[in-house]
């Protein structure tokens, strides 16, 4: 078991990572392993945890941070709570959730020259740390999700959850290159129950620049923004309940909007935003089936197009739309108008949203402006909306 001296040193050199600290290897053959990269894992880790992860890639980071007494003893402590379970699954995936003291402790403690968002260093270890807590709580250890009918894995029997957490367990113990078991063996588990629940959403259609946005962006990059009022108009999707139906009425009616909007020429580009979120484990992405409806039935060109396909929520609708003008280059200082029906257009004009997005984003993705009608809202974007927040792993 590593101790008080916590190797992260030797970790690190030897890159890895294999066993999780304080948790004795499942069979005397895995420690023998090469580690492998696995291009799922990976993906998720760096879209999840960026910071983390980096400091994961950063062997004179880890050093450093090695260095420090007080992460010493916090990190020995929470092996010694893992080692006790004796490779209980439920019991280590309780005693990998970061307490309050820790995650502040760390976050503290993390160099600041590692990559993070606006808002600083400290503030995104916070997020990626949480997010940890809540995929073990959600995906692990049966907590409910704060929209339980689309979110979580769902309803399974409690063998089953154990069986899925022995698999976590086991997988998170297993070689592999570029695992932040070198900073915390919570990383790996955390990624290890989303994949075995197939809830790996956060990494579908990567990059968002590429795929089907490929054309949009070209196009964005010779775009002249102020020729047009608005950079976008933003269509939210309204997820249908049935499944194998791949658009809800209420969704062809965003639609129908939009086209008659964009028809008048005052919007450079289209954001359609929706994930796989109804029903529960559809196997349709809302905005990729919009984008076809748009070209299909509208003749909307497809570089005028672009999809947000991971959205599960109205906050993260505007979060991500939000992004995507970042990643496009739209100036934040130009309004978007969004449009969609008039219960949801409300909603997002209203002082309630604002609170929401406070609740479960921690920051507002943008700001209300002028109502044009009770379907046309006019929306300013905010830098903040780039902060990325595992809290909601499949909407990262």
């Amino acid at each position: 078991m590593i101790r008080a001296g916590f190797a992260w040193q030797a970790a690190a050199l030897v890159a890895a990572c294999a066993v999780p600290p304080g948790v004795a290897s499942a069979t005397p053959a895995a420690t023998a392993q090469a580690p492998v990269t696995d291009a799922a894992f990976a993906a998720l880790s760096q879209r999840l945890f960026p910071l983390f992860t980096a400091l994961g890639a950063d062997r004179g980071a880890t050093e450093a941070l090695a260095r420090q007494p007080a992460v010493a003893t916090l990190l020995a402590a929470r092996a010694d709570r893992v080692a006790s379970c004796q490779q209980e699954p439920g019991c280590a995936a309780q005693a990998l959730v970061w307490r309050e003291d820790e995650i502040a402790a760390l976050a503290k403690a993390l160099p600041g020259s590692l990559p993070a968002f606006d808002d600083g260093v400290a503030a995104q270890a916070r997020r990626e740390l949480q997010g940890v807590n809540m995929i073990l709580g959600t995906y692990g250890l049966g907590e409910v999700p704060p929209y339980p009918a689309i979110d979580g894995a769902g309803t399974i029997s409690p063998a089953e959850r154990r069986a899925w957490l022995q698999a976590a367990h086991w997988v998170a113990q297993t070689p592999r290159a570029g695992s932040l078991n070198a900073v915390d063996s919570s990383f790996d588990f955390a990624l290890a129950l989303l994949d075995g629940s197939n809830r790996t959403d956060a990494v579908a259609f990567l990059p968002l620049d590429g795929g089907m946005n490929a054309a949009a962006f070209a196009r964005a990059r010779r775009t002249n923004w102020g020729a047009f009022r608005y950079t976008a108009l933003i269509v939210t999707g309204i997820g249908p309940e049935l499944a194998d139906m791949p658009l809800s009425p209420g969704g062809k009616y965003h639609l129908r909007l939009a086209a008659q909007q964009f028809a008048r020429g005052d919007a450079a580009f289209i954001i359609v935003s929706g994930g796989r979120a109804h029903p529960f484990n559809t196997r349709f992405a809302e905005a990729v089936e919009m984008r076809r409806a748009l070209i299909e039935r509208y003749g909307i060109p497809p570089d005028r197009i672009v999809i947000d396909p991971h959205a599960r929520h109205t906050t993260t609708n505007m979060r991500n739309a939000a992004r995507l003008l970042i990643a496009m280059g739209a100036p934040l200082t130009q309004d978007t108008l969004v449009v969609c029906n008039p219960v949801q257009s409300a909603n997002i004009g209203s002082a309630a949203f604002v609170d929401r997005n406070q609740r479960e984003l921690g920051y507002a993705p943008g700001a209300a402006g002028t109502r044009l009608s009770p379907t046309a809202l006019e929306w300013r974007p905010a830098a903040a909306a780039a902060r990325i927040d595992p809290r909601d792993p499949l909407d990262p």
